[in-house]
């Protein structure tokens, strides 16, 4: 009954598909008015008025349960640096256990291969290979602190870890539950259950009858790279707390507030700084900020709403009252749920095999975690600029979360295909960066720009939003791509002096020029689109400077020294992480990485026959990667072609491009089918904020953005009998695999809308057309 007047409510409402759970829940509280009598006397209005008219189209509109599928433990083990929490779609919360541990395969906080969880906090990273976040560190025990007890600030969590079972853990989207146990005894089992809406998270904890009911929470907590810098907490009453915690690391001025409810007054509490109790007051204020909030001792079930705002106390407190304010934990949890299906029911996989289904569909949940929400329900955020100064968006959301360099590659192109309605925020956000700090978002995490990793790679993901119909001020997207290419900074200089980076002069020289080359062809073709010929001419000069570091010798990419000369003791499997040519690879990986114009990278290694028998080396030279400091993050290895890492993403497409489709769709099933898989350690590499699955997410529909930024396709070898894609305008594109099992992965004929393809790629927009593709394999 309340998922059919969810239905009919969501009609009323518009279909509002960007935060249904906030109108769902709202508009269902004051229908319901907590009053058995008011309840069926208002459904039953409700019947009457709107059964005739709605239970047809209600079987329809309500989205097929995609979420069953979801595995959000894939890629929690191993170096996938994934984490099993709930939140929504791009939320701003994402709320999540802690092991406690600041290693580099907890980057997330969290690790499969743990049973320790110190507490659960509400900002998290999805697979990335530093460590930051982890914001507002919460845990639930029966532990009293005795008096005059120290624990030494950071090591407070440690005080009341708690042990765990993955048979007593669950995770589906939107919803995270397990049962703690005290780590000495076992004993005092308290059961913890996990939800969210977009600024907030929801703890729903059952402790045992008779038990202390206690809350901590610990400011101080850090992981990784952050270190807090100064942190208060506030008690408001006996059932609101707030404060905000300031920290610097990965993020160097990342600012944290929020305001925590409790479904029941608090008996009593302690305030401690650096572990020290300070009897009497209401608000404490330091670094290591801690607390424990007591609830009496008889156990029963408490709950605690947490809301965060980049901005204010007074933003986290709004966030809370807008987005949660009863206490209906299931209707959260199902309007979670539902906001996740609503977005998995873009792409319809249809297969009986329920493995394949588990990794497509948590692939595509990987893809909307990032970017994050980053303003608050007022409009408010803080700026990037170095004093960051608040700001307000009007009529749209800011984001952050941009690791670039990764995911302009596929996550990015994907979102034309998923998230039309979301792009123009996420370009309005780059462009409100460039208005605030001068410069086009490299790697911006909670405002605050990294500069992490290489390239200017906001500006592929804005030239192809711009050629694909996604609306935003072009004028102004391309003044700030070309102020980025023209700055002195990062190497910049000495590209444009060179015409590469000198490796006596710069460090990833070669890994620099080539996807520096790369955006600058992006920028030529804005300047084309916006009739800018100057700027066209100048940067497609630039676009070719990968010729420069491409030896005619050796048919590989090496350093160049600023005299000319090539560096010496060249070796294509050498890898020093972060000292050397290469980012994070070798001349080996990087060698292809000119998707601007294969086909002159063909001619450069002496035509189809000497590439193809390059490619194929490639893919069956030895898997070893020499050097002492050799990348880490070189990793999934098909000979020295590198799945877990993203500068091969594009390499077994160069297939199609020499002539060669077969090939592709052979290493493209063998990756999807033996690095990819439905297991916590179903990932061959970091996660990457959604760029490891964004890459499986298109193969596995059986198409691949090899130029990320041209609007063409690549077909590859589909995954699935039959996929539909729900496009705006109520079109969808259909992909529907004829004769496919285990062995035909082959294809033998593509047909679009009925008409035989004679090539192997299909555009953009093609698809968004919509129609239907029919690939027969063989």
């Amino acid at each position: 009954m309340l998922d059919f007047i969810r239905c009919v409510i969501w009609k009323i409402v518009g279909r509002a598909r960007l935060a249904p759970y906030t109108e769902i829940r709202y508009a269902l509280r004051v229908t319901r008015n907590d009053k058995p009598d008011a309840m069926k006397k208002s459904v039953s209005n409700l019947l009457i008025v709107f059964l005739p008219l709605f239970l047809f189209s209600c079987a329809s509109d309500l989205p097929v349960d995609n979420a069953r599928f979801v595995n959000p433990f894939i890629g929690t083990a191993a170096h996938g640096h994934t984490f099993p929490g709930a939140l929504v779609p791009f939320g701003m919360v994402q709320l999540s256990p802690d092991n406690g541990q600041s290693e580099w395969d907890w980057c997330s906080g969290y690790n499969y291969s743990d049973s320790i969880i110190v507490g659960f906090s509400h900002k998290h990273l999805s697979g990335t290979g530093i460590g930051d976040l982890a914001d507002i560190l919460i845990q639930p025990t029966t532990s009293n602190l005795e008096k005059n007890e120290y624990h030494g600030g950071q090591v407070f969590h440690k005080r009341f870890k708690s042990i765990f079972s993955h048979q007593e853990e669950a995770a589906s989207p939107g919803y995270y539950k397990v049962i703690l146990r005290d780590a000495l005894t076992r004993k005092n089992p308290i059961e913890v259950e996990l939800t969210a809406t977009e600024r907030t998270g929801f703890h729903r904890y059952q402790y045992p009858d008779g038990s202390n009911m206690n809350v901590m929470l610990d400011l101080g907590y850090a992981i990784n790279w952050d270190r807090p810098v100064n942190t208060l907490i506030r008690v408001i009453n006996d059932t609101l707390i707030t404060g905000y915690r300031l920290s610097q690391g990965w993020a160097n001025n990342q600012q944290v507030y929020f305001a925590a409810a409790f479904s029941k007054p608090m008996t009593g509490y302690k305030l401690l700084e650096s572990g020290l109790d300070n009897p009497g007051l209401k608000t404490i204020g330091g670094i290591f900020t801690e607390a424990i909030f007591s609830f009496g001792n008889k156990g029963g079930e408490l709950m605690v709403k947490v809301a965060l705002s980049p901005v204010d106390e007074k933003g986290a407190v709004n966030n809370l009252i807008a987005e949660n304010p009863g206490w209906k934990f299931d209707e959260v949890k199902k309007a979670a749920r539902l906001a996740w299906n609503r977005e998995l029911a873009k792409v319809q996989a249809e297969s009986e095999n329920v493995d394949l289904k588990e990794t497509f569909y948590t692939a595509l949940y990987h893809t909307m975690i990032a970017p994050a929400l980053f303003s608050d329900a007022d409009g408010r955020y803080r700026g990037s600029d170095t004093a960051r100064t608040v700001k307000k968006a009007e009529n749209w959301k800011n984001y952050t979360v941009y690791s670039l360099w990764d995911t302009f590659r596929a996550a990015n192109p994907l979102f034309s295909l998923t998230q039309p309605e979301r792009l123009p925020d996420f370009i309005k956000a780059m462009l409100a960066h460039y208005d605030e700090s001068g410069l086009l978002p490299v790697w911006t995490l909670e405002g605050c720009e990294t500069n992490c990793m290489i390239g200017y790679h906001a500006i592929p993901v804005i030239v192809d939003a711009a050629f694909k119909g996604i609306a935003f001020d072009y004028e102004k997207a391309f003044e700030a791509m070309k102020k980025s290419a023209m700055d002195d900074g990062r190497g910049l200089k000495n590209y444009r002096t060179y015409g590469y980076l000198p490796a006596d002069l710069e460090n990833q020289s070669v890994s620099q020029t080539l996807e520096y080359a790369y955006d600058d062809w992006c920028i030529a073709q804005m300047a084309k689109k916006l009739g800018k010929e100057d700027d066209y001419k100048y940067f497609m000069i630039r676009s070719q400077n990968y010729r420069n570091v491409f030896d005619p010798v050796t048919h590989f990419m090496r350093g160049r020294m600023s005299d000319g000369s090539w560096r010496q003791d060249f070796n294509p499997l050498y890898s020093s992480h972060e000292i050397h040519d290469f980012t994070e690879g070798n001349s080996w990986q990087y060698t292809w990485f000119v998707p601007q114009d294969p086909q002159d990278l063909i001619s450069l290694m002496g035509g189809k026959e000497k590439f193809l028998s390059r490619l194929d080396s490639l893919f069956n030279t030895t898997e070893k990667v020499q050097g002492a400091n050799a990348s880490p993050d070189i990793s999934g290895m098909v000979g020295q072609y590198a799945q877990g890492n993203e500068p091969s993403h594009h390499v077994a497409y160069l297939y199609n491009i020499a002539g060669e489709p077969a090939k592709t769709q052979e290493i493209i099933h063998r990756i999807c089918t033996t690095l990819y898989t439905n297991k916590p350690d179903g990932l061959c590499g970091n996660e990457d904020c959604g760029e490891m699955s964004g890459w499986y997410v298109f193969s596995a529909m059986g198409f691949f953005p090899m130029n990320p930024a041209d609007g063409i396709y690549q077909i590859g070898t589909p995954s699935f009998n039959k996929l539909i894609l729900s496009l705006p305008g109520g079109k969808t594109f259909t992909v529907k695999t004829e004769n496919l099992n285990d062995k035909n992965f082959y294809i033998q004929s593509v047909s679009l809308n009925g008409k035989l393809l004679d090539r192997m790629y299909i555009t953009h927009q093609e698809i968004v057309a919509g129609g239907e593709m029919v690939i027969t394999m063989k």
